[in-house]
């Protein structure tokens, strides 16, 4: 791998960043970074520390670079998710927890809306430990899907399933609850006209639902534990889901016409998250790493990966850096496409740790 096809061209000052989510609004391509925690001084570094009342950072992009553009308060903040429904325009933000400790979990996660000039408040969902939002559009409806819980001692019998709420025309109100312990992420894909809708769970199975035409349901087990997230792409007519796990390898599942089987291993632990991007020599998948070890004592400092589809398979093709890397955003564009890194720790476990901005080129 003597050539980088991942160049870095920028970096953002950000603590804690969970996530990267671009959406567009009022003519302006915008970067929304929820943080989970600052640092505060005096105390021993501890990746499930930090003062949580934080702040999600919205950032203007100016060409490869991202400027300052204003803030959304969202604390403990975990995921960001744009999406938009007939002509309104829609940001929701999942917050995890509140306080510098003791920490309060059943914390609201909030939906903003664009009114022509800034996002304004909207609704909140009450929710407790909350990791992701993901919109999704089917059968021309709209649903949104908040993926939460957590299962640590004195915690349990507080904690909730995830959630799913549908939009009636004015709001969304609670449609079903998908079962969960400790919930990380969701996944939408269509398969020859049928829907369907990963969920990750950290301490319980992952669960591929499908939609039957009134609800989702349980089609097939994807792990057994600690996924994170998903990925999903199209060859020759066969689609292929990522299975991406922290504590085990994460696979490459192959649809057979009525599930998912077992297609490639990748190699390595740590799995956070994937994205697809398209370059002029096929398809490529970036994976961000998050940590080894445990909470307790992590390594935060890994190689993560930049895989080419060749031969039917994933192939690595380039290795970045990352510190507790969370997420990963693709903004495709005239000249191939930036590509997004949000870390979340330094190597010294640490909450202020940049996130990277890479020119991605395979010309």
């Amino acid at each position: 791998m003597n050539e980088h096809l991942l160049q870095e061209v920028g970096r953002i000052p950000t603590s804690g960043a969970r996530a990267v989510e671009p959406a567009r609004v009022g003519g302006v391509t915008l970067l929304a970074v929820p943080q989970l925690a600052y640092d505060m001084p005096g105390t021993a570094a501890d990746m499930n520390g930090g003062d949580s009342d934080t702040v999600m950072l919205l950032l203007a992009r100016d060409g490869d670079d991202f400027r300052p553009w204003g803030s959304l308060p969202a604390p403990g903040g975990e995921d960001a998710e744009s999406f938009s429904i007939d002509d309104q325009s829609f940001l929701a933000v999942a917050g995890i927890r509140s306080g510098s400790g003791p920490y309060r979990f059943d914390v609201d996660s909030h939906l903003w809306a664009w009114d022509g000039h800034a996002f304004t408040p909207f609704q909140a969902f009450p929710g407790y430990a909350a990791k992701q939002w993901r919109h999704v559009a089917l059968d021309g409806r709209h649903f949104l899907a908040l993926a939460q819980g957590v299962a640590l001692p004195g915690h349990d019998g507080a904690t909730l399933p995830s959630r799913i709420y549908e939009w009636d025309g004015s709001r969304f109100v609670h449609f079903q609850d998908i079962d969960s312990r400790w919930a990380y992420n969701w996944h939408h894909v269509e398969i020859d006209g049928t829907h369907f809708l990963a969920h990750a769970d950290h301490v319980g199975p992952s669960v591929l639902h499908r939609w039957d035409g009134d609800r989702f349901v349980a089609h097939q087990t994807l792990a057994s534990r600690a996924c994170r997230a998903f990925a999903s792409f199209v060859d020759g007519g066969t689609t292929f889901l990522i299975v991406g796990c922290l504590l085990s390898a994460s696979t490459v599942l192959r649809w057979d016409g009525d599930r998912f089987v077992h297609h490639q291993e990748l190699d390595g632990l740590g799995a956070r998250e994937f994205a697809v991007l398209h370059g002029e020599r096929g398809l490529y998948v970036v994976r961000v790493n998050f940590i080894s070890g445990t909470p307790a004592d992590p390594r935060t400092a890994l190689t993560s990966q930049l895989y080419r589809w060749e031969d039917g398979a994933l192939v690595v093709v380039d290795e970045f850096p990352t510190t507790g890397g969370t997420d990963v955003a693709v903004l495709p564009d005239e000249d191939g496409a930036l590509v997004v890194v949000s870390n979340s720790l330094s190597a010294d476990v640490r909450f202020a740790a940049d996130t990277v901005i890479y020119r991605f080129t395979d010309s």
